[in-house]
């Protein structure tokens, strides 16, 4: 397996970096598609640059743009919830033990639809008033402690399946996961 190289800017604005790890997570959901791709390498790749983006945006992104009145307290728990979801659907992906079975395709459409679920709503509902409503300053500052985050989980191995499956275990105590069969809205 090649290792599949993750961006790691150290600055910029909150809105643009986080803008351009979507556009990574569906470059990388493109090749978990391509049978003729290295699927193991976007699998891990995919695993950590997710988990590190999510987690960060929770501890330093949503928290600020509440403050700034960007978002409410609705708009930062739902990205909570749809991130909850996005990981079980990562961790069921993770769990797959080969990459050219019925499973693994079936674990990576369904990743694929929460993922695309969340980066559409995240871009119209959390970004565009982050945009918009708050200073090009602060957005920079953001971006930094976002990064420096983003960066401290990627060196801790958080794509590992034991670092995932703590993520899961932890949304499912918080009640952000829906009981199995149940949607959240």
């Amino acid at each position: 397996m090649s290792e599949i190289s993750i961006p790691r800017p150290t600055q910029g604005d909150v809105v643009d970096l986080i803008l351009d790890d979507h556009r990574f997570f569906e470059s990388l959901l493109r090749d978990l598609r391509d049978a003729t791709a290295d699927r193991e390498a976007a699998r891990a790749a995919l695993s950590a640059v997710l988990i590190a983006h999510g987690e960060a945006e929770e501890e330093k992104v949503y928290p600020q743009l509440q403050r700034k009145d960007a978002i409410d307290e609705h708009e930062a728990e739902h990205g909570e919830e749809e991130h909850a979801e996005g990981n079980q659907a990562l961790l069921h992906l993770l769990e797959c033990k080969g990459t050219d079975t019925q499973k693994f395709d079936d674990a990576v459409e369904k990743l694929a639809e929460a993922l695309n679920h969340h980066i559409g709503e995240e871009e119209q509902t959390i970004l565009n008033p982050a945009r918009t409503e708050v200073d090009e300053k602060v957005r920079r500052d953001l971006g930094e402690q976002w990064l420096a985050r983003r960066s401290e989980l990627l060196d801790a191995d958080c794509g590992s399946i034991e670092f995932v499956t703590k993520v899961v275990a932890r949304a499912e105590r918080e009640g952000k996961l829906p009981d199995e069969g149940e949607e959240k809205d």
